[in-house]
């Protein structure tokens, strides 16, 4: 195993890690346990055991100086302070890792903040979806991913009025086998352990949440059977009613009639927000990695003004509206004076080219001084964070029209409020959102 948090607790027989980190006092605590026997069955998770049942004769417990000695002995003791200084340096809450020698998977739910979930009435003090990496990528590049997405969706859960905190799983493991119940034994019980409310999310396939409810847990939402089925058509809702929002900001009334939009990536977000913009009369350029997809799109929606573009020349369009939809990290120094749009409004994630806040604050700026008008995608693309709530919330009861009543009582007015305060203040509306989510999660 290479360098990795998981190779003292394989060495020693270990199942569980927890990592917890008090920011006001700059101290971390630690404790390092065997949790469970290796040759326990997963498969019978929720049916004959539970998280709080008896699962060793043989507990071991170690506790903070404890562990530092195990990763000391193991040659591990630097890499250790490397993941605690990523804490640090975010003001995380920490991490619980789970590692499961069978079939050698290390499950890691990277906390953000548990304070907005704090006398929720619910199981779930987090939110925040499950991801699979592969297992040999590189630990830390994996622990750095999953402790910014949980930041993130500390951030999307204020944007949602969400009674959630931020955190985000990831799980290096091979690909998942849904018929294997031992293992979805195993991802429902460390969910639950970790007390937070997830859905699939990258290299977990959709069904795997039917599958977890069906037999281990409702910590599990958003899969192709569940009430409100997959979050990608709400989120494009969000996307959509924003997005009106924001025309009404720059120019006195939310009608999209006449605009010019550029829609790039037509995936699952990206297509629910095409066929949401074409209800108005709107001239539509579409881009898409695959043509026959692009082509689709126009033979679906016949009678619209839809033209496909190449990639190359989507972002840089004379539009009024570029909407990003795919791939990230799309705007940076160097093409920004490149953009000819007077709106950049869309539902990818990490769209400024950035490894830290204060480079997206910086980078914002740059498009505030070509008069393009750029909200933080996290503060407008949260609907389906929502739509994941929802249905934790609702059950069964969940409905589409329920959700709809919720976003558009929710982030529109979002979406004004942060963009009036900004102007106000005369700071971007990315700087707002972060100064807005700081206040929340650490001012009080």
């Amino acid at each position: 195993m290479m360098r990795s948090l998981c190779t003292p607790m394989k060495a020693e027989g270990l199942t569980t890690l927890k990592i917890r980190y008090d920011w006001k006092k700059d101290q971390f605590w630690m404790e390092a346990m065997k949790q469970w026997e290796q040759d326990l069955d997963f498969s019978k998770y929720n049916k004959e055991f539970y998280v709080e049942s008896i699962l060793t004769e043989d507990v071991a417990y170690l506790n903070t100086k404890q562990v530092r000695a195990l990763y000391k002995k193991y040659d591990l003791e630097d890499y250790l302070d490397e993941i605690l200084d990523l804490i640090r340096q975010g003001r995380h809450f920490g991490i619980e890792c789970y590692y499961n020698d069978k079939y050698n998977i290390r499950f890691m739910c990277h906390q953000h903040s548990r304070k907005l979930g704090v006398n929720n009435r619910l199981h779930a003090t987090l939110a925040g979806g499950i991801r699979r990496h592969d297992v040999n990528e590189d630990e830390k590049e994996v622990i750095i991913d999953g402790l910014n997405l949980g930041r993130g969706m500390s951030f999307k859960n204020v944007a949602g009025n969400l009674a959630f905190g931020g955190c985000k799983t990831t799980v290096q493991m091979e690909e998942l086998d849904l018929s294997n119940l031992e293992i979805m034994g195993f991802l429902g019980f460390a969910i639950d352990n970790c007390r937070t409310m997830t859905g699939p999310d990258m290299n977990f396939p959709t069904e795997m949440a039917d599958v977890e409810n069906a037999n281990f847990s409702m910590n599990y939402t958003s899969g192709p059977n569940s009430p409100l089925g997959e979050t990608g058509k709400p989120t494009a809702y969000g996307v959509y009613v924003t997005m009106k929002q924001a025309v009404r900001f720059k120019e006195g009334t939310d009608s999209l009639d006449g605009k010019t939009i550029t829609l790039i990536g037509l995936g699952a977000v990206g297509w629910y927000l095409g066929e949401y913009l074409l209800q108005e009369n709107v001239k539509l350029y579409i881009a898409d990695l695959n043509q026959e997809t692009a082509q689709k799109f126009i033979d679906e929606n016949p009678g619209k003004d839809i033209e496909i573009v190449s990639l190359d020349e989507a972002l840089y369009m004379d539009v009024d509206i570029v909407s990003p939809c795919a791939i990230g990290g799309i705007l940076y120094d160097d093409n920004i004076p490149k953009l000819r749009c007077k709106m950049i409004w869309g539902s990818a994630n990490n769209q400024l080219r950035a490894s830290s806040q204060e480079e997206e604050i910086r980078i914002a700026k740059l498009l505030a001084e070509r008069d393009i008008l750029f909200q933080t995608e996290w503060w407008h693309n949260t609907a389906g964070v929502i739509c994941g709530a929802q249905e934790y919330m609702e059950g069964e009861n969940a409905s589409y029209e329920k959700l709809t009543k919720v976003i558009d009582a929710t982030m529109p007015k979002q979406t004004w409020d942060n963009l009036t305060k900004a102007e106000a203040l005369g700071i971007t509306p990315c700087e707002n959102v972060y100064r807005t989510c700081q206040d929340v999660i650490y001012g009080r």
